[in-house]
């Protein structure tokens, strides 16, 4: 034995004096030392393997986002319980003697973490079958509420979407596999824009459909392939009904700000033109395409 060997193996042994023991196990301010150690050499480790392994995987280019993400999340799942185990084994602790334990306790906690679990599962579907990946534009309606936003994660429990207001919702992902989700960019981020608009009677017809057409094409974010289109819609009360229908490729960025581009450049060439709008004081005046709430403005 070394110099060094015999003043550690004493240290040890006076640390193991201070305790009591429980049936045949001894409980001792050195057994606690070490399980703290154990509990913290495994956190240490398990976080540094799955950093490790997140650098890794987004060394390899040819993943995509859920790719990556996915194998992220499994990657991570398999270290810690690498990590768990092998400090299980360095405890020396008997799962066997604890069987009948761990059978009841594993029961209780399964119904506890039910739903835990079954989101769990969720998102790692959801990656996987890339329904629903990080920067679509969801639109999903529970029968009350209706949220539209972009993901921005896809978490062990939940799924992060956040609106154009910066308000971010945080929806279950078993809410996500089990109702109808709206997905605005699931083949393709190419989303068509309807704008309705209402013009006087007596107008010219032909002139006003030229004018929003070019004044559609003219908006920066309107996409020239697919072409807008215009067309009447409605003989409403106080005057003939138009919807502009347009596309764009960036639904991430709102349709809002589309929608008022379009409508200022109609307005200007209206006025060059002369084209009049239904007077605001007309009784029963019908509204044409109202704007649903929880649009994504």
């Amino acid at each position: 034995m070394s110099r060094l060997d015999r003043p550690l193996g004493d240290l040890i042994a006076q640390l193991d004096r201070v305790g009591f023991d429980v049936g045949t196990h001894r409980v001792s301010v050195w057994s606690a030392l070490l399980v703290v150690v154990v509990l913290v050499t495994v956190v240490v480790v398990a976080r540094l393997g799955t950093l490790a392994a997140r650098r890794a995987l987004g060394r390899i280019h040819r993943l995509d986002p859920t790719q990556r993400l996915l194998g992220e999340k499994l990657v991570s799942i398999a270290i810690w319980a690498a990590a768990i185990l092998i400090g299980i084994d360095l405890l020396g602790i008997d799962l066997t003697a604890l069987a009948v334990f761990s059978g009841a306790f594993g029961l209780a906690i399964g119904f506890g973490l039910q739903k835990t679990f079954g989101n769990l599962i969720a998102g790692i579907i959801l990656l996987m079958d890339r329904s629903i990946k990080p920067g679509d534009v969801i639109a999903i309606d529970d029968g009350n509420n209706r949220a539209v936003g972009q993901v921005k994660k896809i978490g062990i429990r939940a799924v992060s979407v956040t609106t154009r207001d910066k308000k971010e919702f945080l929806i279950p992902n078993e809410i996500l596999m089990t109702t109808q989700v709206e997905n605005w960019s699931y083949s393709s981020k190419e989303v068509r824009v309807r704008v309705p608009l209402t013009v006087a009677y007596g107008c010219d017809l032909d002139l006003a459909q030229r004018l929003m057409f070019e004044s559609a094409k003219a908006a920066a974010r309107v996409l020239d392939s697919p072409p807008p289109a215009v067309w009447i819609t409605d003989f409403a009360e106080a005057g003939i009904a138009f919807e502009i229908r347009i596309w764009i490729n960036d639904p991430e960025e709102g349709v809002g700000s589309v929608r008022s581009d379009v409508l200022k450049r109609v307005w200007q060439a209206f006025t060059e033109h002369g084209i009049a709008l239904p007077d605001p004081g007309a009784r029963n005046v019908k509204i044409v395409g109202e704007r649903q709430p929880g649009d994504f403005a």
